[in-house]
């Protein structure tokens, strides 16, 4: 297989610089090319078939910025621009990506079954808010125990500050954040220490201020399908095969200039197709295609459809995807918790019954009938591995798109947000926290943009609209309580506060995480592999009980209470009696006093029924052991 080549944007090819673009309505495209000695000259495109242009020029290098100018007309920043250093509005700026020197020759990617995520945004997780902060950081991480960061979006966006989702130039990482080797200095360094580097990317639509795909071919959006931004990509209509390549062609980019292990694609629900070979599919297909077979690179989906299709294999019709964001696991653990019940926590109860079942599944609704949407939701999941399920009890948007921008350790009690921490770690799907999780952080993580006046003022108001619905805010006044989004201090209070992690109660809740993500790593019954098994059930309606082996191995028995009190007596059920000729153990509790200084254990009693008895919400950890009778038998043998 022959290595990777862009075929869109600007790059070096023998002893110049090849440009490409795509714009089938224009009859001519010049670059206008700025050197760094100050001269300029223009290099007028060769037409090519379906609406390219290409040309290559010996006249410039490196660093050189350049516009393409349409019909002689307007000058605008190149769709696949590597770097815009003066903005969205700017010139483009040529970038060689072979100057840098990878030192990661021997890391070949990450494999689902090892992926514990930790998702940040880089403006906001370090004092500095850039790719070298986020890199000074790492060794925390690298302590943490996580094995892959996922970085918000990074696409160049209008202003100094923004979730990402505003972004406008696809392939340029955003100025505001570093250079593009900065980015690769990260990802370099990560791969140092063995943690992969996911990427979310946007491919459904593109931010109100500095898109400028639309004046170069107007077949980049369609009116077929309409998404909540207006007009949907171009998927299935008239000249969408060039604008699935666009699309694609950025994925490409990403994994292979930046050596980016997987893709995070945002909201794929928006993303409509209709077309024979689905566009998440030929995305697979040719992502996959594209690497050696030693290089393993992952494509996970975010979609609130709980459809089997989009990770069930090609051979079964399936996309092919690694997996997808499953968000019923922390519908179910919210309402539980803080009782939530506007917009779509409508549709869960939060029972424990019910988020027993959404382990077991790996979501929740398997073809009900939605409160909310008013059909049925859902496929049936049976036979996928749960790893592919992508759980969670916060994210950027669970956080986020809340009004006040609140973390769920703002509302529950500590002992809770412990134990519901447990049963992440615990279930055999793939774990994410969000950037402080892990702390128990005390900053929100409010929503923020950087929009010129004008439209900022339109954000503003949508944003506090937006809850209009909700109890809290039903009335004009409690509105004006939304921070509002354009403000600098709504991005300055979401920073994270690092100094916190070594103060108490954050410092025992990091070494809880620390100790549970090590039991992941380590113990074999907590190792997704086709030989290991789950079996979990609920006892009353705050307790989950999970039991995981491995093959040949011993189990290991989870009891979570995650609210109020309540007693388990094990041994009576299937699922918590223990192997034959042996007892339960505690090894751990989420209220050992390591991790609290106001430790609330539970009570265990093994005279009759081992039974536990919660004074409030716990985890607790157990393996099975030899009677104490057996060991006074096996010590009077050997005496």
């Amino acid at each position: 297989m022959s290595p990777w080549k862009p075929g869109l944007g600007a790059w070096l090819e023998g002893e110049g610089v090849r440009f490409r673009v795509w714009s089938p309505a224009a009859k001519s495209i010049d670059v206008m090319l700025e050197t760094a000695g100050g001269s300029s000259h223009i290099l007028p495109l060769d037409p090519l078939e379906d609406g390219y242009f290409s040309g290559v020029s010996k006249n410039v290098a490196a660093g050189a910025r350049y516009r393409y100018r349409i019909d002689g007309d307007r000058c605008l920043p190149d769709p696949a621009s590597r770097y815009q250093p003066e903005g969205v509005h700017g010139p483009s700026a040529l970038v060689d990506p072979s100057r840098f020197s990878w030192s990661d020759q021997d890391w070949q990617g990450i494999d689902l079954e090892k992926l514990i995520l930790y998702e940040l945004h880089v403006g906001t997780f370090s004092p500095e808010g850039t790719f070298a902060g986020v890199r000074e950081k790492l060794g925390m991480l690298k302590e943490l125990g996580i094995t892959a960061i996922e970085l918000m979006p990074l696409a160049d966006f209008p202003g100094n500050r923004n979730w990402g989702y505003d972004g406008v130039d696809l392939f340029a990482p955003a100025r505001c954040y570093g250079t593009p080797d900065d980015l690769r200095e990260l990802v370099d360094a990560a791969h140092a220490l063995k943690i992969a580097v996911f990427l979310d990317v946007v491919y459904n639509h593109l931010g109100p201020e500095g898109a400028y795909l639309g004046a170069f071919s107007p077949f980049y959006f369609s009116s077929k399908h309409k998404s909540p931004w207006g007009d949907a990509v171009n998927l299935d209509d008239q000249h969408c095969e060039h604008a699935r390549n666009f699309f694609i062609e950025n994925a490409l980019h990403w994994i292979h200039e930046y050596h980016i292990d997987g893709l995070r694609l945002d909201a794929t629900h928006a993303m409509m197709d209709d077309s024979p070979t689905h566009f998440l599919r030929e995305l697979a297909d040719r992502v996959h295609a594209s690497l050696p077979r030693d290089r393993n690179v992952l494509l996970i989906a975010e979609d609130d459809r709980n459809l089997a299709r989009l990770i069930q294999p090609a051979e079964e019709k399936g996309y092919g995807l690694d997996g997808v964001w499953a968000d019923d696991f922390h519908h179910q653990v919210r309402v539980l918790l803080a009782g939530d019940s506007d917009g779509y926590f409508q549709d869960f109860s939060g029972d424990a019954k019910d988020l027993a079942e959404t382990i077991r599944q790996g979501w929740f609704y398997t073809g009900q009938r939605s409160r909310l949407r008013n059909e049925p939701r859902g496929t049936c999941a049976d036979g996928i591995p749960l790893e592919k399920f992508v759980h969670c009890i916060q994210n950027h948007d669970q956080i986020g798109n809340r009004a006040l921008g609140d973390r769920l350790n703002f509302t529950v009690a500590p002992a809770s947000f412990r134990a519901a921490s447990a049963l992440l770690m615990v279930s055999p799907s793939t774990p994410l926290m969000f950037m402080g999780q892990e702390w128990g952080a005390s900053s929100p993580f409010c929503y923020f943009t950087d929009h010129p006046e004008a439209l900022g003022k339109l954000v503003t108001e949508g944003r506090r609209n937006e809850f209009r619905h909700f109890k809290a805010f039903t009335h004009p006044e409690s509105r004006k309580l939304i921070p509002d989004p354009q403000a600098l201090s709504t991005f300055e209070q979401s920073r994270l506060r690092w100094e916190e992690r070594s103060r108490e109660p954050h410092a025992g809740l990091l070494r809880l995480y620390q100790t549970l993500i090590e039991l992941r790593k380590t113990e074999s019954a907590w190792q997704n592999s086709e030989s290991s098994s789950l079996a979990v059930e609920s006892l009353g309606d705050n307790i989950v009980v999970l039991k995981r082996q491995a093959q040949k191995a011993d189990p290991i028995l989870a009891v979570v209470c995650l609210k109020g009190q309540g007693r388990a007596i094990l041994g009576t059920g299937s699922i918590t009696k223990p192997p034959s000729g042996k007892q339960w153990k505690v090894f751990l509790t989420t209220e050992d006093a390591s991790f609290t200084s106001s430790p609330l254990p539970p009570r265990v009693k093994d005279k009759e029924n081992f039974a536990i008895e919660f004074q409030g919400p716990c985890a607790v950890f157990l393996r099975p052991t030899l009677p104490a009778w057996t060991f006074h038998m096996i010590s009077q043998n050997l005496t």
